[in-house]
């Protein structure tokens, strides 16, 4: 399974309680799967430069038509900006159609965190949305 592992942005002040963000993409066919891989170069430069962001990380299953993003980020509002900027609005905007399903979830905690974590609150609200 291709990765990009853990890649810290700015390093956080001690004991600083981050703005985090897991996601979990579906896309609809193998083409797309390639289009996203495609498209991850310019958004990961962009994520390990972008302003108040403390670190990302992304898991791809590409023949599971499967992505998989984690971020720790200083603030909600470090979060959005850099999901309204170019690259990563065109290319998010750009492959819309191309999404089975989408799934976020946001919380507060320590700045790096694990992909355990992560997926179980991803499966959380995949439940919650479901009922």
């Amino acid at each position: 399974m291709p990765a990009l592992s853990w890649t810290a942005a700015t390093p956080p002040p001690p004991d600083t309680e981050a703005y985090l963000m897991a996601s979990r993409f579906e896309v609809r066919t193998l083409a797309d799967a390639l289009r996203f891989l495609l498209k991850t170069p310019a958004v990961w430069k962009q994520a390990k430069g972008a302003p108040g962001a403390y670190g990302a990380a992304l898991i791809a299953e590409p023949l599971k038509r499967t992505f998989w993003t984690l971020s720790s980020w200083e603030s909600e509002d470090a979060l959005h900006a850099y999901a309204r900027a170019v690259p990563h609005r065109p290319v998010m905007t750009g492959l819309r159609k191309s999404m089975k399903s989408a799934t976020f979830t946001y919380w507060a905690g320590p700045p790096a965190i694990d992909w355990t974590d992560a997926r179980n609150r991803l499966a959380e609200k995949q439940r919650e949305d479901a009922s």
